[in-house]
């Protein structure tokens, strides 16, 4: 995305000509995920083609809109459906409205996602709290010119994920009997989803869960100093063999959506906490 630092200010210009009060929380709403929505006081909701530098999310199961809200009694600037490295666009276009909500004053972001389970002692439904990432995408948000208004050239990752959410996020899954993990997500580029061989390989390596978005938005969320909360439903199961699913889009939808009112009780909760 050329003359990156001209169009976030223009994204969040007209923004804030939409706008009357102050956002500090963001949401980042995965595939299948979207009826968290169903809980926000909506302030004011604008889909993501009137908006200017924004792409659109073509995935099905994503609404596509941003929303500025109240959920849980807090302020909150909502991605209503993200958008994926494999739809051509981008990193630097993938992770824009991470930048945008920066501009907006938003602090700290909370992530979801559908994906894939590594770990055998997961099954599908579950959640896991992301503790760590391995970025496999074959491009950097980062790469290129850096601009210091935005971030560090070599901003570290050592605490990628706040270390006091998880905790929290993990006491609040045990108050509430949800089976809920804590573990490490592959970041891979997808569309196609991952082969036996790379379900293995990628348990190998030490991840408990893959799937094809979050790694770069928490890169560019941690690049502005944006504390960062990351937790995943385990839609399908890729390893070991004996528990892979034969899995579709249409059944990571299905199986989000079934699972997805345990996430949005940890999400509630938890803002309530932070």
């Amino acid at each position: 995305m050329e003359n990156l630092l001209e169009k976030i200010k223009e994204t969040s210009s007209f923004l804030k000509t939409k706008i009357t009060q102050q956002y500090k929380f963001g949401l980042v709403l995965g595939s299948g995920l979207g009826n968290l929505t169903k809980d926000i006081k909506i302030h004011v909701e604008i889909p993501y083609h009137d908006i200017p530098n924004f792409p659109v999310s073509t995935v099905v199961g994503h609404r596509g809109s941003l929303i500025f809200g109240e959920l849980s009694g807090k302020n909150i600037i909502a991605m209503a459906g993200r958008f994926h490295y494999y739809e051509g666009y981008s990193m630097t276009e993938v992770t824009f409205p991470i930048r945008i909500m920066k501009q907006m004053g938003v602090e700290t972001v909370l992530m979801s996602n559908a994906t894939g389970g590594l770990n055998e002692d997961y099954d599908v439904g579950d959640l896991m709290v992301i503790t760590d990432h391995i970025y496999l995408h074959p491009e950097h948000p980062l790469r290129g010119k850096n601009f210091d208004e935005l971030g560090p050239r070599f901003p570290n990752l050592n605490n990628a994920y706040n270390h006091d959410y998880v905790r929290k996020a993990l006491q609040i899954a045990l108050d509430h009997n949800i089976k809920c993990h804590s573990g490490i997500y592959a970041g891979v580029q997808g569309p196609t989803f991952e082969t036996p061989a790379e379900c293995m390989m990628l348990n190998k390596l030490g991840a408990d869960a893959v799937g094809m978005s979050t790694s770069p938005e928490v890169v560019v969320a941690r690049h502005m100093n944006m504390e960062v909360f990351a937790i995943s439903i385990i839609s399908d199961m890729g390893y070991p063999p004996e528990k892979a699913d034969t899995v579709t889009h249409e059944f990571v939808l299905q199986k989000a959506a079934e699972a997805e009112p345990k996430m949005t009780k940890i999400f509630t909760e938890l803002l309530k906490m932070i």
